[in-house]
């Protein structure tokens, strides 16, 4: 068995540092009243308001129904709302509300902060490279999962 050296594995370092970086902003944002899951719901649907409730669940990578009362909460907060999709009467929009707008405000002041925190000794140009790499790795990976790999398989993170 190859014994690599774990402490310099990018994908454990990568694991670590997401995982900081959300203890980090739970922690920051815990006035708001959110869980994770609600605001990773809020984040996504900031990032891209009036997708699918089906489109979320997946890029969620949650089931339906788990997201469904996700949803429902956030819907009783008053911070969502859903709208049947013109384009296919089964489908179901999810938009963020215009009471969600103050407390967005608010998780991307925070998050822009962690942000800034956690690239903290790191120059502008080390900066775009490391998000140009990053990009990159997310690039393969996609071609993968997309079924476009070349490799064999196997996962060695």
């Amino acid at each position: 068995m190859l014994r690599e050296n774990l402490e310099r594995n990018f994908g454990f370092i990568l694991h670590d540092v997401a995982r900081l970086l959300r203890t980090t902003y739970d922690r920051r944002v815990r006035d708001l009243g959110l869980t994770r899951s609600q605001w990773w719901v809020l984040t996504h649907l900031f990032r891209k308001d009036g997708i699918t409730q089906s489109e979320l669940a997946e890029t969620l990578e949650l089931e339906k129904p788990s997201l469904g009362r996700l949803l429902d909460r956030l819907e009783t907060k008053g911070w969502v709302r859903r709208a049947v999709d013109t384009k296919d009467r089964r489908a179901k929009l999810v938009f963020l509300t215009d009471t969600a707008q103050a407390p967005m405000q608010v998780m991307r002041e925070v998050a822009a902060g962690v942000r800034e925190d956690a690239l903290l000794g790191l120059s502008a140009a080390d900066q775009d490279r490391f998000v140009d790499a990053l990009l990159t790795i997310k690039s393969n990976l996609m071609g993968q999962v997309n079924g476009a790999s070349k490799g064999n398989g196997q996962s060695g993170c």
